[in-house]
């Protein structure tokens, strides 16, 4: 794994509470948070369509005497619990959560909070996600009545996760990540038994970016393919030609990927097309290779469709960059959950791999550091195959408590320095 070092300036925690009072805090709300999380699942909204969403969330945090923020859009939310007393300038920390389902259908049969939405499901696990972050405000505002809460929090219940480039952004123009010092999030992984959590130092998730290329020419006779350009040959080279042309330029150590989709000309078997699309992503680790890819990549499809003698445009959209997980951040993600769930040596932190599936909470870490964890949802013995962006997905709901209690002690937690 990356396993963060044990003891770095900055990264140990001192307990400001008991870990069985939290605990037992914790599990009061469990209760409250599963069901909740249940009918998010049975009411799926996609990216920037998450009203009701929003609102159940709304209400919620006004019940808990908390005040949030509706976005400009009218989906998503932030909220600051803020000690009396702070002193001006005291930087927040945060924790985020995204809300927005997929679009595909929920293929569970067996539960009672299967979708209720065809075509819409919750098969990413931001219902958990959600319902981590809300406990977490829950447990926050406790804890400001009470004087327990010693520094700033901010809670970011963000829309739109699924939807390039993301609803980080949407965040962040909001003023979402002003103040911030340091921002966390969990994700699911149903490879991580539940009461788990994976942690890797750097880059933890790619970067994802999109490109359409469309090629052009004057068509024709598929009987003199010399008289005019061959579109079916020119894409199809630039279909097999270009991840290669792309690696060998750029450090083989970037991790970069481009991998395509889709590709489409032609109506009829004699007839040479005018008009040929190529449609893919590109994947990368590092920030430097996804920063050089569009350049290099409009070189290199020049040099080729001369070669054909095709016409030529790409339409490369922007997604997002990787996330690279800050250090300190991951040691504290590390003590947290090993200083409150680790007994007689029981393994609760693990490595993790990397993966070249995009997040948008890369965005928030333009602006500071702060860490991802793959919260672990898998039940124990569970052989079934529940993975992410599948219609079968689910998680193990045991998973909420650990997420909140987790997200709650780092911001009780006294840090020290």
């Amino acid at each position: 794994m990356n396993r963060p070092e044990p003891a770095q300036p900055g990264a140990t925690l001192a307990t400001a509470r008991p870990a069985a009072e939290l605990r037992a805090r914790v599990r009061g709300l469990e209760s409250e948070l599963i069901a909740f999380r249940r009918d998010l699942h049975r009411h799926p909204e996609l990216g920037r369509q998450e009203f009701r969403t929003t609102g159940l969330l709304r209400d919620r945090l006004v019940a808990a005497g908390l005040s949030p923020r509706v976005l400009p859009g009218g989906t998503g939310l932030i909220v600051d619990i803020v000690p009396a007393g702070t002193a001006p300038g005291t930087e927040f920390l945060a924790f985020r959560a995204d809300i927005d389902a997929l679009p595909i259908d929920d293929a569970k049969t067996d539960v009672p909070y299967r979708s209720t939405v065809p075509g819409r499901a919750h098969a990413c696990g931001h219902d958990v996600h959600t319902a981590v972050v809300l406990g977490t405000a829950l447990v926050l505002a406790e804890a400001v009545r009470t004087g327990e809460l010693r520094r700033p929090v901010r809670l970011v219940f963000q829309p739109a996760e699924e939807v390039l480039p993301g609803g980080a952004l949407d965040v962040i123009k909001a003023g979402g990540m002003d103040g911030v010092g340091r921002i966390f999030a969990v994700h699911c992984d149903p490879k991580v038994e539940v009461g788990r959590i994976a942690l890797r130092t750097g880059a933890i998730t790619s970067a994802c970016d999109r490109l359409v290329l469309h090629l052009d020419g004057p068509g024709g006779h598929t009987a003199r393919p010399h008289l005019t350009t061959d579109l079916v040959t020119a894409i199809a080279r630039m279909a097999a030609d270009l991840p290669g042309a792309l690696a060998r330029r750029m450090d083989p150590r970037w991790g970069v990927s481009l991998v395509w989709g889709r590709i489409a000309s032609g109506s009829a078997p004699n007839v040479i097309p005018q008009h040929a699309e190529l449609e893919g992503t590109v994947r990368c680790l590092e920030l430097d290779g996804w920063r050089e890819a569009p350049d290099l990549l409009h070189e290199l499809i020049a040099k080729l469709a001369e070669t054909y003698r095709a016409k030529w445009t790409l339409d490369y959209h922007r997604g997002v960059p990787p996330v690279v997980n800050e250090a300190v951040s991951v040691a504290l993600l590390d003590a947290a959950m090993t200083d409150r769930f680790g007994r007689e040596g029981a393994q609760v932190v693990e490595s993790t791999e990397q993966s070249l599936g995009g997040e948008d909470f890369s965005w928030y870490l333009e602006h500071a550091p702060g860490a991802l964890a793959r919260l672990g949802v898998r039940a124990p013995g569970d052989t079934t195959v529940r993975d992410l962006h599948q219609g079968r997905f689910d998680a193990d709901e045991r998973a909420i408590g650990i997420g909140v209690e987790l997200f709650a002690a780092l911001a009780l937690d006294e840090p020290q320095h």
